[in-house]
């Protein structure tokens, strides 16, 4: 069965505690320190005219204004964000509303129906893109493509990641960065692994089975929803089921360096300290290094 179809439709309720805004902190702090990506002030004159001043009176030239075009453009580029794995939204949302012009990728429709519909409702105008990560087209490049939560697990083989990661390095603006985080083996071996997590709420529930395999490094979980149906006490259930492969910070960085990115460093998603071997989550912050 297709994840994230049922699903999509109570994702966010079950997500109200995800420290979106706590993420957006720290990437925005990566970014200024690692990358090239600006935001861009909304009504300003500036992001109205991608940055450059306006010029007065009718004596510009052809050529001086196909050259101002050009730096607008590129511009442009260098100032956009990709994010890879935006599910419903919610983060996209968050970067936007600090004023960077970024565009969401996922390759679920039923997430993107939320996605646009929350993004309609607020009045942002946010491009979203049906892609699946490993077939990542853009129509430009992107001084800065992002990955949040533990969206690269869901590749499951090495080539996977790898060929992903080439794409990424392909439409990343020269000297642009690619900032992602990862659940680590430690993670669904040693912590979620053959667990069952449930939640119940007013209007939905879920029950979610955990069942690690160690020979492939794959947790596969089981979830269970229960969802009220209108405003009758009528409740539908469906099932769905996810595969997230465990990796170590070895692994990432070794597909880092095959892709022909750069690898720049890595944080512990918790601390904000270097790994540990105790590590569940890790960001790590790769730089373009020629196509």
């Amino acid at each position: 069965m297709d994840a994230y179809t049922d699903f999509a439709t109570v994702y966010d309720t079950f997500m109200d505690e995800t420290p979106y805004e706590v993420w957006g902190d720290f990437v925005v702090e990566l970014m200024e320190k690692y990358g090239v990506t600006k935001p861009v002030l909304s009504g300003s004159a500036d992001a109205e005219h991608g940055g450059h001043e306006v010029c007065e009176g009718n004596t510009r030239t052809v050529g001086a204004d196909a050259e101002e075009n050009s730096e607008a453009a590129l511009e442009q580029e260098r100032n956009l964000i990709a994010e890879l794995g935006c599910g419903t939204g919610s983060f996209t949302l968050n970067m936007a509303k600090r004023g960077y012009d970024i565009i969401g990728i996922d390759m679920s429709p039923d997430m993107l129906d939320i996605a646009r519909k929350k993004s309609m409702e607020q009045g942002l105008n946010i491009m979203y893109l049906e892609q699946d990560m490993r077939e990542l087209d853009l129509y430009c490049t992107a001084g800065t493509i992002l990955s949040v939560c533990d969206s690269v697990n869901y590749l499951l083989e090495d080539e996977d990641v790898i060929e992903t990661f080439k794409l990424v390095n392909n439409f990343l603006f020269p000297k642009g960065v690619f900032i992602f985080d990862f659940n680590t083996l430690h993670k669904y071996r040693d912590v979620i692994g053959d667990v069952t997590i449930a939640e119940n709420r007013e209007d939905c529930s879920f029950i979610w089975d955990n069942y690690y395999h160690d020979e492939e490094h794959i947790n596969e979980y089981d979830l269970t929803i229960f969802a009220r149906c209108g405003e009758d006490d009528v409740f539908k259930r469906s099932v769905e089921t996810h595969y997230q492969r465990g990796y170590t910070l070895e692994e990432m960085k070794s597909f880092v360096e095959k892709s022909g990115l750069k690898f720049i460093t890595a944080i512990d998603a918790d601390t904000h300290k270097e790994p540990t071997e105790e590590s569940e989550r890790i960001y790590i912050v790769a730089g373009e290094c020629g196509k």
